[in-house]
């Protein structure tokens, strides 16, 4: 039986999900992620197809550069304000789950840590993880 990933906004107007497998998990400690989340930083499913995640609701989008000079999308609730999910302007087929999101978060299986290089002693992250100043290579 294939694993399916569901989740949405605290409010419940988006939902979404999925029955592919996530490509990469991982945290991420760039300002823009801990901006956005209030906290240290951001936590991430990324699927390989966007077309394979089905997401009822209409979301309010936010563009904003990451580091990489590329645009990335990001998905909010327009009623609650919970951040959803977010695409890639430079690779338009993945998409990102916010990994508290999910209707049962202890799907999440950390990978890696993104933008260790903007990390806070006091968001200290699994020391197991392996750790990139930026970006995972692909």
């Amino acid at each position: 039986m294939a694993k399916s990933y569901s989740g949405g906004c605290a409010c419940g107007a988006i939902r979404y999900e999925t029955s592919s497998e996530p490509i990469f998990e991982n945290h991420c400690q760039c300002r823009d992620c801990q901006k956005r989340s209030g906290t240290g930083h951001g936590s991430y499913l990324t699927f390989p197809q966007q077309a394979d995640v089905r997401i009822a609701g209409k979301a309010s989008l936010w563009r904003v550069a990451g580091d990489s000079g590329n645009d990335k999308i990001h998905a909010f609730c327009p009623t609650c304000g919970t951040p959803v999910y977010l695409t890639f302007a430079a690779m338009p087929e993945l998409i990102a789950v916010h990994a508290a999101s999910l209707d049962d978060p202890g799907q999440f299986n950390p990978q890696a840590l993104t933008y260790s290089i903007r990390g806070h002693a006091w968001d200290p992250i699994d020391p197991s993880l392996q750790k990139f100043e930026r970006m995972a290579p692909s």
